[in-house]
């Protein structure tokens, strides 16, 4: 008897689907080649040399390795550390020499493929929380200092690994496998050559390698890999999605939303101190990039990425605008003050930041021009409105000046109308900020970040 079309297609599909997941699988799962490493100095841990080691703690603090894997309160490098994504909750996993849950039966080889290409010792793919599409450009000198510094440089802790929140199928891991080799293939060492300045090769180097900054700072596809790793790409650090809450910023070289009115030295003290006279830097994710990153490197480093950032060009797509004017002070100080979002600033604000905006911008930072008042989209400046926000301590500034929040205080609408005038004074020109848009913000935050808000209120 002769099968009916229909019945050959109802056959047909699920044995064509049977062989495109085999073949999705064999190429997630297949051996993935890699670029070798020669040991050298590292070739025996016992006798390594202790500048070597040195060598390696620096490069273990320009990658910022402990602010990922660290979990607060806990010890250094040993994991547990919550880190969020668009699948579920991930957890950091222990670096410490410790033999039965850190790295300490990596050998070099096996530390390469995990920090270069994403790839654990039993040949698994790592989720790329992990920014290895960026430390795939680390040279090899680095690594094997790197090593070096984890190897015999760091104390061992027993702490066991903690799996992942995500859910059945998207916690299968071979899947991964297939995102690494189409994002992420493997990298020849960076040809900093190309740049028209050795300080700027360098700063180039420690912006796109070890300091991974695109991993935040540039927008990401539908399939979350980042738009491009580098300068030849218009998106590179063009500014990323939120990141606990707060927008990482355009880096580029527009005049408003990005880094075109900084000077070299307005970064450089960025780095080092998490403010300057444009803006502070809010929120956890890059407070702690200074805290435990930049604010310890090398000042000729410092000044090499600042240049770096400096010669990307404008990204040109920016809706808002900056040229200083004194108009609003003028028109509050003749007394006109009738409009909702002046009396609201003058309410809450002014005290700080004073009427002309400028605050004392060694303290506090001033909001012409500010960057962060600035982006096109409002979150950052809704969030620091409604829960406040600190600045980290850091050696040349340790005061940890903070601002109250005031989400117990104004409601939706007042603070649209705080935040739209503050987006539009003093020369600011932004898009107005909507009631609809405070309650999206007001609904995310936490309510740790509320309650610490509250608090520090009734400490005023």
């Amino acid at each position: 008897m002769t099968k009916s079309p229909l019945k050959k297609i109802l056959i047909a599909i699920p044995v064509l689907a049977l062989l495109v997941f085999a073949i999705l699988y064999f190429y997630a799962t297949a051996a993935t080649e890699t670029r070798k490493i020669d040991a050298g100095p590292v070739a025996n841990l016992a006798n390594v040399d202790a500048r070597l080691i040195e060598a390696g703690r620096y490069v273990a603090t320009a990658s910022d390795c402990i602010a990922c894997h660290t979990a607060p309160g806990g010890k250094a490098f040993a994991g547990g550390r919550v880190i969020q994504s668009p699948v579920g909750n991930i957890y950091s996993t222990n670096i410490t020499p410790d033999k039965a849950t850190g790295i300490g039966n990596y050998t070099l080889d096996d530390f390469d493929r995990a920090i270069r290409h994403g790839i654990d010792p039993k040949g698994g793919t790592l989720y790329p929380a992990m920014p290895y599409p960026s430390y795939g450009r680390m040279s090899d000198d680095d690594l094997r200092a790197l090593y070096a510094y984890f190897m015999r440089g760091v104390a061992p802790v027993n702490a066991a690994n903690r799996g992942t929140d995500i859910t059945w199928p998207l916690s299968m891991r071979w899947p991964l496998g297939i995102w690494r080799k189409t994002f992420a293939p493997v990298q020849a060492p960076m040809d900093l050559a190309r740049y028209s300045d050795q300080k700027i090769g360098r700063g180039a180097y420690l912006v796109q390698s070890l300091g991974h900054c695109g991993s935040c700072h540039t927008p990401r596809a539908a399939t979350l890999q980042e738009l491009a790793l580098d300068e030849s790409g218009p998106e590179y650090l063009a500014g990323g999605p939120l990141i606990d809450g707060w927008l990482a910023v355009n880096l580029r070289g527009d005049k408003a939303s990005g880094l075109g009115n900084w000077s070299v030295q307005d970064i450089v003290a960025t780095f080092k101190t998490a403010r300057n006279s444009h803006t502070g830097v809010l929120g956890e994710p890059m407070q702690d990039v200074v805290v435990h990153s930049t604010s310890q490197m090398l000042d000729a480093d410092l000044e090499a990425m600042a240049l770096y950032l400096k010669s990307l060009s404008a990204t040109g797509k920016g809706r808002t605008s900056f040229a200083a004017s004194d108009a609003t002070f003028r028109k509050i100080m003749s007394g006109d003050d009738k409009e909702r979002g002046v009396q609201l600033y003058l309410d809450n604000c002014s005290q700080c930041h004073r009427v002309n905006g400028q605050a004392s911008r060694i303290v506090f930072p001033g909001l012409p021009g500010n960057p962060t008042v600035l982006q096109d989209d409002p979150t950052s400046l809704i969030r620091v409105i409604l829960a406040g926000a600190r600045l980290p301590s850091t050696e040349l500034r340790p005061s940890d000046l903070g601002m109250p929040g005031f989400a117990w205080r104004l409601s939706d609408e007042e603070t649209a109308h705080l935040a739209t005038f503050v987006r539009n004074a003093w020369g600011n020109k932004a898009p107005p900020v909507g009631a609809a848009d405070v309650a999206k913000v007001r609904k995310a935050l936490k309510e740790g970040d509320i309650h610490k808000a509250d608090e520090t209120n009734a400490q005023r």
